[in-house]
């Protein structure tokens, strides 16, 4: 299919799929207080965006990712209809969300990864889960590179505060 089974020594890449990866959210603040923010920590299967030349000989220290969630579970959530994952969510219509197919070998299933909350995670962290074997697979060229796409296009694109009029 779409996916690789890379080592658990391999590299860090964009398009890896890296399970039980911590990132942070904070879920209430006080503008008076910023100190007092209280921070939530989720447990999220995650695809690494950052391009594989700035992962490369460790140059970063950190890595933008995106929470690659069951197609499944959003659809039981009501956060997504099955009808828009078939349709224009796998056709790349709908800003923010981005398609993966499922990989009976890696026992993955129908992914959406969110584009719009992102988190910045030390690669450190990704490498010891990768050394752990939490990474499920990785993502060819090709289809790696769509995904970039999407996600430039993502935060690219130019809003107009109004349609154009028509006559």
């Amino acid at each position: 299919m779409i996916y690789l089974n890379p080592n658990s020594t391999d590299p860090i890449d964009q398009g890896d799929l890296i399970d039980d990866c911590p990132v942070a959210e904070v879920v209430s603040d006080d503008p008076a207080r910023p100190e007092a923010a209280k921070v939530q920590l989720d447990i999220r299967r995650v695809v690494i965006l950052t391009q594989t030349c700035d992962l490369a000989n460790d140059k970063a220290l950190y890595a933008v990712v995106a929470a690659a969630h069951s197609a499944q579970l959003l659809i039981e959530a009501q956060v997504l209809k099955a009808a828009d994952i078939k349709g224009p969510i796998r056709a790349g219509r709908t800003w923010g969300w981005y398609f993966l197919p499922a990989d009976a070998a890696l026992g993955l299933g129908e992914m959406i990864v969110d584009f719009r909350r992102l988190h910045t995670v030390r690669l450190d962290l990704l490498k010891g889960l990768c050394l752990s074997g939490k990474r499920r697979g990785r993502i060819m060229p090709l289809y790696r590179e769509h995904l970039a796409k999407h996600f430039a296009y993502t935060f690219s694109r130019i809003g107009l505060p109004k349609p154009y009029e028509t006559m």
